[in-house]
């Protein structure tokens, strides 16, 4: 037995320095990378803060132009709304006093044709009817002298008007 544990306490001796020199490779290596880790953000360092100083101070110089465009884009809405608003209530107007006229128009046409109608007829009753009356009762009086007259001049070749109405 005591071979037994001279032999596990050189293996468990032995498993010790494998750990430590593993443990020692771990930490140059994790020291040689650190190293390296930090030359690179020194260097991200050295190249990013000008930058980032250059973004900061475009924005500090943006931030008050950008304020007043926006202000000068707010103010411009504005007043397109208004002027929009202006002449929706302009044309609206101008329509409606558009229908107006149209109407009026159709109004004063319609009087016009009743008023030249009515004339029509007032005429047609108080000119002509008389003037067709006269001129019957001037054709029946031309015809009854013309026949008075020519029963006392009887024409030989002329047929008398009793023939002619067989």
């Amino acid at each position: 037995m005591d071979t037994l544990l001279k032999i596990f306490i050189v293996i468990t001796g032995c498993a010790v320095v494998i750990q430590a020199g593993i443990l020692f490779a771990l930490y140059f290596e994790f020291k040689k990378s650190s190293a390296r880790i930090e030359a690179m953000t020194g260097e991200i360092h050295k190249r990013a803060i000008p930058v980032l100083d250059a973004a900061g101070a475009i924005l500090t110089d943006s931030r008050e132009k950008l304020h007043t465009i926006t202000e000068n884009l707010t103010a411009t809405s504005t007043s397109l709304r208004s002027q929009v608003e202006r002449m929706d209530h302009t044309i609206s107007d101008v329509i409606d006093r558009t229908r107006l006229q149209v109407i009026r128009a159709d109004d004063m046409i319609s009087r016009a044709l009743d008023r030249v109608e009515e004339t029509t007829e007032l005429v047609q009753h108080s000119v002509i009817s008389p003037v067709r009356q006269i001129a019957g009762i001037v054709s029946g009086l031309t015809v009854g002298l013309q026949a008075f007259f020519k029963r006392g001049q009887k024409q030989e070749g002329m047929p008398q008007d009793e023939e002619l109405f067989i």
